[in-house]
């Protein structure tokens, strides 16, 4: 991925095209899954909160194509990842680190990433404990951070 990087492969934006990237999320077919939880209903609240500042996305063009990203919720200083997605190799993993860079320097604590994947375990991620995890949730109740659109724009 440092090579990829360091070219600049893919250009990545924010909040940008958050309704493609979890539509794209919704048709991703997923070894072991018959179907996707990622629901119309599911899709159109996610859109809400989207609007009103806590949903985000990540998103990873190539030649002016969406082709990765991913999103999830912004609650505090923690970003719970829902889904991502790729129809380029690497894509999903390129726009992954540029939301790790983000999150860091907005002093973000946390991301859950929710399931424990092979995909997940090689961009970095490792479990952590339930007593952990509460730890960093009562943290973040009250560090409150004004919802708001993400502003990021590289190379577009």
């Amino acid at each position: 991925m440092r090579q990829l990087l360091k070219k600049q492969a893919f250009n990545v934006s924010f909040d940008s095209a958050f309704k493609e990237v979890i539509q794209a999320c919704q048709l991703v077919k997923r070894e072991g899954q018959d179907d996707t939880w990622i629901t119309d209903k599911l899709i159109a609240t996610f859109i809400d909160l989207h609007e009103k500042g806590y949903a985000h996305s990540i998103e990873v063009w190539q030649e002016g194509k969406l082709v990765g990203g991913l999103y999830g919720l912004a609650l505090g200083k923690m970003f719970y990842g829902e889904s991502m997605f790729s129809n380029v190799s690497n894509a999903s993993k390129y726009g992954f680190i540029k939301l790790v860079q983000y999150l860091e320097t907005h002093n973000f604590e946390l991301i859950d990433c929710q399931q424990r994947t092979e995909h997940l375990i090689s961009l970095g991620a490792e479990m952590i404990s339930s007593d952990r995890f509460y730890k960093h949730l009562k943290t973040n109740i009250f560090n409150i951070v004004a919802p708001c659109k993400w502003v990021y724009a590289e190379n577009r």
